[in-house]
């Protein structure tokens, strides 16, 4: 019986790519009592692992926390997998407005202390007298009283990229931070008040909703589901949004846009832009906001330093990073005196620009792809990709897509390569071929055909 993922997010990468079906990315959430947490992590693994599921969730005594990715015509069945519990009976499931077959890649399922790391007691507070639930409609109309106070209970880099219009957005890296300074700054505001918070998908604010009340404050209210549920309800219903820009998230996303507005900046050259990205040097990794143009000219990369060591040999950029711990770093990113544009704490409402519309989830389906080969190497200097091709002929003319996790989706008119080391018009199966790509290739990418 398999307990645990066995496949590379690479392999597993492939097998989405073999399959060719739609996944939808979707979050919940339930706190509960649960006396054996490993044995119920254990049967969760191999119900979801079973389906194809994939994602990364979290169990404890309290609970479970999860997000994850299910083939789309699964849906039905993974949610019977959720009913055999009774907390879980009519759960509501998050699904994503924007989706992403590759948002998650591996099924981890893990055993925690705590499904959210809150750092407060919970033996010292009813933690199941919560504040009141709020669909969308009813908290739009909330934001319009002159005596409510909105508060983000998500972190800086969340914020910075989308927020609701008025809110108090703390500048902070975890949950945790947020909720005393959350109490003393509203010492003032318990008794007359409205205080409304939010957060990604609920989670959050169940227990902060909880201390809150537990603190002393007589109105306290939630937006129930958070921002994924509220989204999804102000275009059932055709409802204002009060929400701006994008909305951040835990997967390959890192984000799903709400609304045209682009609320922040190139973190590097201060243009209009909300696309997070990690730098590309593993001894950093650091999180920031990047534009295509200084993607492409630093190479995905926070510095001119990062940028250096990303073309040494590996060997030397794994000597380089040993002993560091880099994990903690990932999200840090008003720690780094390199960028220049980077806004957090007090927050504007302003939009700075607008994103252009995105293709459809179901228009990127009618792609019509067929797999060619696989990357073997990226020669950094002179910008050139080499590929093995494994499958079907390659022709000077056609219109080739090179995709992989971290790389995403290129597409690319191939007018110059050559097969085996002469330039030449076809490539057949076992040929080697290498031509120019403008953009760093990984050996996780997989070079397809592509045609409409």
């Amino acid at each position: 019986m398999q307990l645990y993922n066995t496949l590379s997010a690479e392999e597993r990468a492939e097998l989405i790519d073999q399959a060719g079906k739609q996944r939808l990315t979707l979050s919940f959430y339930a706190y509960a009592k649960i006396e054996n947490p490993k044995k119920f992590r254990d049967d969760l693994f191999v119900a979801w692992n079973a389906l194809d599921a994939l994602g990364r969730t979290y169990v404890a005594k309290e609970g479970i926390n999860a997000q994850m990715s299910v083939p789309a015509e699964n849906l039905e069945a993974f949610r019977e997998t959720l009913e055999v519990y009774p907390f879980m009976r009519g759960i509501r499931l998050n699904v994503a407005v924007e989706h992403d077959d590759y948002s998650f890649l591996k099924l981890t399922v893990k055993v925690r202390d705590k499904i959210v790391a809150d750092g407060l007691n919970d033996e010292t507070f009813d933690v199941t007298n919560i504040g009141v639930h709020l669909k969308a409609k009813e908290f739009n109309q909330i934001l319009e009283d002159p005596n409510t106070i909105v508060v983000d209970f998500r972190n800086h880099y969340e914020s910075e990229i989308g927020h609701f219009k008025g809110a108090i957005t703390p500048d902070v890296e975890t949950f945790r931070e947020s909720l005393p300074i959350i109490n003393e700054q509203l010492q003032n505001f318990k008794e007359d008040k409205n205080l409304v918070m939010y957060c990604t998908g609920g989670i959050r604010c169940e227990k902060a909703s909880a201390y809150f009340k537990h603190q002393g404050f007589k109105n306290v209210f939630q937006l129930e589901g958070g921002i994924i549920n509220y989204a999804k309800q102000i275009q059932e219903e055709n409802l204002e949004s009060k929400f701006i820009g994008k909305n951040f998230v835990f997967d390959h996303r890192l984000g799903e846009r709400i609304t045209d507005d682009i609320v922040s900046q190139c973190h590097q050259c201060g243009k209009p832009c909300d696309n997070h990205t990690n730098c590309l040097n593993d001894g950093c990794h650091l999180l920031f906001i990047q534009c295509d143009e200084c993607k492409a000219a630093m190479g995905n990369c926070c510095s001119t330093e990062c940028q250096e060591i990303t073309h040494l040999p590996l060997a030397e950029q794994v000597k380089l990073r040993r002993g560091k711990q880099v994990g903690n770093k990932v999200f840090r990113k008003g720690k780094s005196e390199k960028l220049k544009f980077k806004h957090s704490g007090e927050l504007s409402d302003t939009a700075l620009a607008t994103a252009s519309k995105s293709n459809d989830i179901r228009q990127k389906i009618k792609i019509k792809k067929t797999l060619v080969g696989k990357a073997e190497h990226f020669y950094v200097k002179a910008q050139v990709g080499l590929f093995i091709i494994e499958n079907n002929e390659l022709t000077i003319g056609e219109k080739i897509l090179i995709s992989g996790p971290t790389t995403g989706n290129q597409e690319l008119v191939l007018d110059k390569m050559l097969v085996n080391g002469t330039e030449k018009t076809v490539a057949k199966i076992g040929d080697k071929v290498t031509f120019e790509v403008p953009f760093r290739v990984r050996l996780s990418d997989r070079l397809y055909k592509i045609g409409t």
